[in-house]
């Protein structure tokens, strides 16, 4: 999984876009906003399109240290690994193979260690940019199901995504408001990068 960024987040009061930036900072805007009577649904998504939980009541400095324990419950998530080589990135987990397979992989050169990690490369290497297309396919929708869901031609506009039509999802993405329609463009860019 990657690494979510600590600088990239968003902040929309209902369909308007608030801040965006470091969290503590978005926070504080978002507050501020609210200081200020507006009223609305608020969302926060970090740079893949997730979902960033703060609270938004009690002080300012409350609300500052809901941003940092949201912060360090997503380093936490990012940190969870298991048994194996930390100070080398390597991480132990369980592989399930056939029969055959353990067979091939123990006559490899290196064993099946090194064997798999060099056909995890290779396919890497291979499905660089479809994974990249894939994972802003992913954002993109799931901004769009959290901001867009019940606006019309979402269906549509999902259906484009997912098919490469970036004329057409710009299209219909333009009728939205704005700033819905500016980030999810944003966040479709590499969905629609030619591989």
């Amino acid at each position: 999984m990657p690494q979510r960024s600590k600088s990239a987040f968003v902040a929309f009061l209902d369909a308007r876009r608030i801040a965006s930036g470091e969290l503590v900072d978005v926070a504080r805007a978002v507050k501020t906003a609210l200081g200020k009577g507006e009223d609305g649904e608020v969302l926060v998504f970090d740079g893949e399109a997730r979902l960033v939980e703060v609270d938004f009541r009690g002080s300012a400095a409350e609300v500052d240290l809901s941003a940092t324990r949201a912060l360090e419950e997503i380093a936490g998530e990012e940190s969870r690994r298991g048994p194996g080589r930390p100070k080398l990135g390597v991480v132990a987990r369980e592989v399930t193979l056939l029969p055959r397979h353990w067979s091939w992989l123990a006559e490899q050169p290196g064993g099946a260690s090194v064997a798999l990690r060099k056909l995890v490369e290779e396919a890497s290497r291979d499905r660089h940019g479809r994974d990249k297309r894939r994972r802003a396919q992913e954002a993109t929708y799931r901004f769009l199901s959290a901001m867009a869901g019940d606006r019309p031609q979402f269906e549509e506009a999902a259906r484009a995504l997912f098919a490469g039509d970036e004329q057409r999802f710009g299209a219909l993405v333009a009728i939205w408001p704005a700033d819905i329609a500016e980030h999810a463009r944003r966040l479709s860019g590499e969905a629609f990068a030619r591989t």
